[in-house]
């Protein structure tokens, strides 16, 4: 069990703390990973209860810290950017320019405030119909008795949603190009949080990097030249990419934004929506499988709630045991598994003083699996998720979509999303694993399963055995 922290000492200051928090000797437990291929989410998990809330690990000069506790990851998610700022995987960053994802201080905090409007509650509405429609599409497709790799149908779902919803075009001609891009990036930039060993990996790997700029070339030809046509065309159209060209700084009535940073976002909204969202309904899918009496609870309400009708955004509210499914598919496998900060001055928590420069891990996996929170934490409960249960946790014991000023800006399209796709699928089908599956995680960007998700569709209406 780790041992709950003593009340959070916070202070920004210079001064040398005497020692650093405890935490195993000898090379970082990032770099052990990266050079041997060690199990990251193992390896935390056993750190973190070996050495308790704050971890030091150390690489040369390098000091690396891993946090367990609500209260300090709230003081470093929330802090002020100009104190802690985003670390995000070098690749990544090269990938996807300067979006919200990539960017840092006075544009940051420009960039969301203008792009706010675009995934406000009353516009993440009107694509009702778009998510729920192609969810209906998919259901179509398919017959009692198929067996699915479910992470791909999800992947091929959410993907048809977010380019409706981007460019207002089923792009059929481009989703196996842009699905097959974003798989490229993804694997390419794997756990590449060391920036000291990152060029040296691509000059090691000219294979991988060549694929990496074909990648990122192939999602350029095509956003630019989408963006170009929009340009061009006469009628406006209703979608976010429109939002995009149309937006401007409202406190200062001007600073559009241009070309490239319009390619920017795209692609951030793109690869943040299309990804993370698929994984956590392939993981919820799974979970529903393996424990029956919960996939018929859900049923049971859907068939009553909505009657054989589509979901709407508006009623979600209507359908509790729905978002408490999804809260906890999402606690037991949070799409993004870690984030990490850098303090580009020293920086002081509970009486240790931070180096300047240091990398700051936080690790969704391991904190919404702290049993102190969550009793009994590898169990699917989704009665957890009661407004009563919530109302007794910490804040950040949960924090899927991160937190603070760079909390994730498009997470209510992700939670519509992903409520309104598990109320119309279950509504007509229930999933059983495929008896040869095997089932592990792979911790890349997002946390996916390691073999696939094979499924075999059944109707409601069939029996449960």
């Amino acid at each position: 069990m780790i041992q709950p922290a003593s009340a959070v000492l916070y202070e920004k200051s210079s001064r040398s703390a005497p020692n650093h928090p405890p935490g195993p000797k000898g090379m970082s437990v990032f770099a052990r990973y990266l050079s041997r291929q060690q199990d990251p989410l193992l390896t935390l998990q056993k750190i973190a209860l070996k050495y308790g809330d704050l971890v030091h690990m150390q690489l040369g000069r390098r000091n690396d810290y891993l946090i367990n506790h609500p209260d300090y990851i709230k003081t470093i998610l929330c802090a002020p950017q100009s104190e802690m700022a985003r670390s995000t995987p070098p690749a990544l960053k090269r990938f996807l320019g300067r979006g919200l994802l990539t960017s840092q201080g006075d544009y940051h905090r420009q960039h969301k405030r203008m792009l706010a409007p675009a995934l406000h509650r009353e516009i993440v509405r009107q694509w009702n119909e778009t998510i729920t429609g192609k969810c209906a599409q998919l259901c179509d497709r398919w017959s009692e008795g198929d067996e699915l790799n479910l992470e791909a149908e999800m992947l091929r779902l959410t993907l048809a949603i977010v380019l409706k919803a981007l460019f207002s075009a089923e792009l059929e001609g481009d989703a196996n190009g842009i699905a097959a891009a974003a798989n490229t990036i993804i694997k390419m930039t794997h756990c590449r949080t060391l920036p000291v060993i990152d060029d040296l990996l691509d000059k090691l790997a000219l294979g991988r990097l060549r694929r990496f700029k074909e990648a990122s070339a192939r999602f350029d030809g095509i956003v630019y030249r989408i963006i170009h046509e929009r340009r061009a065309a006469a009628a406006p159209v209703n979608d976010l990419l429109s939002t995009l060209l149309r937006v401007c700084d409202e406190e200062t009535g001007n600073a559009t934004l241009t070309e490239e940073e319009i390619r920017d976002e795209t692609l951030t909204l793109l690869m943040a929506g299309h990804e993370t969202t698929a994984h956590a309904l392939t993981w919820t899918w799974y979970l529903l499988s393996q424990h029956p009496e919960t996939q018929q609870k859900l049923h049971t309400e859907l068939r009553g709630v909505l009657q054989g009708r589509r979901p709407e955004i508006d009623k979600l509210e209507a359908l509790p045991y729905n978002r408490m499914v999804f809260s906890e598919a999402m606690r037991l496998y949070p799409p993004v598994w870690i984030v990490a900060r850098r303090n580009p001055k020293a920086w002081s928590l509970a009486g240790y003083t931070f180096p300047p420069g240091s990398f700051i891990f936080m690790s969704q996996y391991l904190m919404q699996r702290d049993a102190r929170y969550f009793p009994d934490p590898d169990r699917f409960e989704p009665e957890r998720w009661t407004p009563e249960a919530i109302a007794k946790r910490p804040r950040y014991s949960y924090f899927p979509f991160g937190g603070g000023p760079r909390q994730c800006i498009g997470e209510g399209f992700a939670w519509a999303t992903g409520l309104l796709a598990l109320a119309t699928i279950a509504q007509r089908w229930r999933f059983r694993l495929a008896p040869d599956q095997r089932v592990a995680l792979e911790p890349l960007i997002t946390l996916r399963p390691k073999y696939g998700m094979r499924m075999i569709v059944e109707p409601h209406s069939k029996p449960m055995l």
